[in-house]
C-alpha cells in the first residue's frame, strides 16, 4: 500500500518555496505520491438555479495542476504527481493529451492523470463547454487520449471530436495511467470499464460502499486480477485512531493508495473534523505526523 498526500492547494498560499518545501518534505518522508485538485474558476453560490452544491466558492484559490506539476517535476526526483481529479470534460482533449505527455516527459514517467466530470456548471459555461452530456463526453475523451499518446497519426471522429490525420510529439514512452474519481455509482461503473484506477474523495461509509461496488463491477468484467488502483483519502482532523480504523476497513476492499488531506475547505461536506491550519508550515509538519502514525 502506498501513502499519499493531498497538496493543500487552497491553503498553501502563493509562495513557490512553500509549495516546493511541501513536495520535497513529502518525498523525503517516503510518500509515494501527491494529489492535487482542479478548478479553473470559483463561483459565487448564492441565487443559483440549479444550485451549486460543491464545497468551493469564489473565495477558494486553486493552483493550476499542469503548470504547478511542471514546476514540481523539476524540484523532486521520485514522488508521483497525480491529479485527483482534473475536470476533463471542460478541457480540450487534444490539449490535455499534449500537457499530460509533456508532464510525463519532464517528470520521467511520474505523472498519473486522474479525471472526473465535476459539479460546477458555472465553470463549464465560462469555458464554453456544455454541462449536460459530460459523462458521455469523458468516455470519448479517454479513448482519444490513449490514441493520441500511442499513435503517430490519428484520424478520429466522434460526437465531440474531429481529428484529421494529426498527432502530438513528443508522445509519452508509456501508457499514462488514467484514474477516475467521483461521488456516485456511474463514475465507479465507468471506471470499471475503462480506467486504471479510482480515487475516492473520502474514507467514509458511503465511499466504502462504492468501493465494494467497484470490486463487483471489476469482477463482472473479468478485471478482478488486473492491476487496478484503489485510493481513498482520510481527513487529517480525524486523528490517528480514526486513520488506523479507516485503513483497516479499506484494506478489506483492496486499497492500494491511502492518502491524507489536511485542508479545512470541504471538511464539513465530507463530515470530517476541521484541522484548522492557517500556515503552510502546519501543513508541512502534518506530513511527518501522519506517516509516523500509519506507516
Amino acid at each position: 500500500m502506498k501513502l499519499g498526500a493531498v497538496l493543500p492547494t487552497c491553503e498553501i498560499g502563493r509562495d513557490p518555496l512553500a509549495i516546493r518545501d511541501f513536495a520535497q518534505t513529502a518525498e523525503g518522508l517516503g510518500y509515494s505520491h501527491l494529489l492535487i485538485y482542479d478548478h479553473v474558476l470559483g463561483a459565487e453560490h448564492a441565487d443559483r438555479e440549479p444550485p451549486l452544491t460543491g464545497p468551493y466558492t469564489e473565495g477558494d484559490p486553486f493552483h493550476e495542476p499542469f503548470v504547478l506539476y511542471g514546476y514540481l517535476a523539476a524540484v523532486t526526483e521520485r514522488i508521483e504527481l497525480a491529479t485527483g481529479v482534473v475536470i476533463l470534460p471542460q478541457r480540450q482533449t487534444a490539449l490535455v493529451a499534449k500537457q499530460a505527455a509533456e508532464l510525463d516527459l519532464l517528470s520521467q514517467g511520474r505523472f498519473r492523470l486522474g479525471v472526473g466530470t465535476g459539479w460546477n456548471w458555472v465553470e463549464y459555461d465560462a469555458l464554453g463547454i456544455p454541462f449536460e452530456g459530460r459523462g458521455e463526453r469523458i468516455e470519448a475523451q479517454v479513448e482519444l487520449l490513449r490514441k493520441l499518446w500511442s499513435e503517430k497519426v490519428v484520424d478520429h471522429t466522434d460526437p465531440y471530436h474531429r481529428i484529421e490525420r494529426a498527432g502530438i510529439l513528443h508522445r509519452p514512452t508509456r501508457s499514462i495511467p488514467i484514474w477516475f474519481g467521483g461521488l456516485g455509482e456511474r463514475p465507479v461503473k465507468r471506471a470499471a470499464r475503462m480506467a486504471d484506477g479510482f480515487t475516492f474523495g473520502s474514507a467514509n461509509r458511503f465511499m466504502l460502499k462504492l468501493a465494494r461496488l467497484l470490486r463487483v463491477e471489476l469482477e463482472a468484467r473479468g478485471r478482478e486480477h488486473e492491476p487496478f488502483g484503489v485510493e481513498t483519502i482520510v481527513g487529517y482532523g480525524q486523528g490517528p485512531d480514526q486513520w488506523r480504523r479507516d485503513l483497516e476497513a479499506w484494506q478489506s476492499v483492496g486499497v492500494t493508495h491511502f492518502s491524507m488531506r489536511a485542508m479545512s475547505t470541504g471538511a464539513s461536506v465530507t463530515g470530517e473534523a476541521d484541522p484548522g491550519f492557517t500556515t503552510p508550515r502546519q501543513h508541512i509538519d502534518a506530513l511527518e505526523h501522519f506517516t509516523k502514525e500509519v506507516s
